[in-house]
């Protein structure tokens, strides 16, 4: 049964010349959630049921994901501009935001170009939108380690985001993740092989502009969550990209890999609630 704070909402919002899918649930103060590239608004179905107790939930499809379409296919360069739009359409003033690898650069690029906004970040297993400041201030070592493992990724017939020993233990709940996957490949954008690279490629050169300036003058709270055998967003960068926000805090899950919201489902919500509760307090000055 669910509660009495589950009251879904399941429009599209015309935004930037497309319709974004977009859901909302529950009530409260408004945290967005947005998906990685392997995602899209089903992402969420372990976390909306137990945050939507507390919290207005809204999750959405980015541009070319899911149910939103890229009419225009712009693509990822639009992504902050989206969100940014969403909140508007929605008349959210103050939001928490959590990313999710590619729904970082979203994220990211919100809180920082407007941080009055954005009371907490929450960057899961992601430093989207920072990957040019975080390649420079790694040293020569770290780079050559996490280059290795992106080249055998590249030759590799199987690109994990889950953890070998999760898709081992729960063949349903790995059957499930790729059938999420599958809903932007075959779904509404029907996009095809060529065409994903392209959008993939575009991604991983989208970047938000920051300074090391602003990075480190971020004013919200902003935690950095990894998986101990993240292969796509290694914590040995996440862990630059937490330097690069003094303020920031930074909490690894042991056994999980790129997907701690799915694969560790029970450790994300409990660390989500207790970053949302300390966010709640958070002020800026005038």
């Amino acid at each position: 049964m669910r509660g009495a704070g589950y009251h879904p909402a399941m429009p599209y919002a015309p935004i930037n010349g497309i319709e974004l899918y977009y859901e909302e649930h529950g009530k409260g103060f408004p945290v967005v959630l947005a998906h990685g590239a392997g995602g899209n608004h089903l992402s969420w179905w372990q976390q909306v049921p137990v945050l939507s107790r507390h919290y207005r939930c809204i999750t959405f499809d980015h541009r070319g994901w899911g149910l939103s379409h890229d009419t225009d296919d712009h693509g990822p360069e639009r992504f902050i501009d989206d969100l940014r739009a969403l909140l508007d359409h929605l008349e959210i003033e103050q939001a928490v935001l959590i990313g999710q690898s590619m729904g970082g650069l979203s994220s990211l690029g919100v809180a920082l170009s407007q941080p009055e906004r954005i009371r907490g970040l929450l960057m899961a297993n992601t430093f989207a939108g920072m990957r040019r400041e975080v390649w420079l201030a790694s040293s020569d070592d770290k780079r050559e380690a996490v280059r290795a493992v992106w080249e055998r990724r590249r030759s590799d017939a199987v690109k994990r985001a889950l953890a070998p020993e999760f898709s081992r233990q729960h063949k349903d709940r790995a059957f499930l993740y790729k059938q999420i996957r599958m809903l932007n490949e075959h779904g509404p954008n029907r996009l095809e092989s060529a065409r994903q690279v392209t959008r993939l490629r575009a991604l991983e050169r989208t970047e938000v502009g920051a300074s090391l300036e602003q990075l480190a003058n971020m004013p919200m709270p902003v935690l950095f969550l990894g998986g101990e055998h993240d292969e796509v967003m290694p914590v040995s960068l996440m862990e630059i990209a937490h330097s690069l926000v003094p303020s920031s805090r930074m909490i690894v899950v042991p056994g999980a890999a790129h997907s701690v919201y799915f694969e560790a489902p029970e450790i994300f919500n409990h660390v989500a609630l207790e970053f949302l509760e300390s966010c709640a307090n958070v002020t800026f000055d005038a």
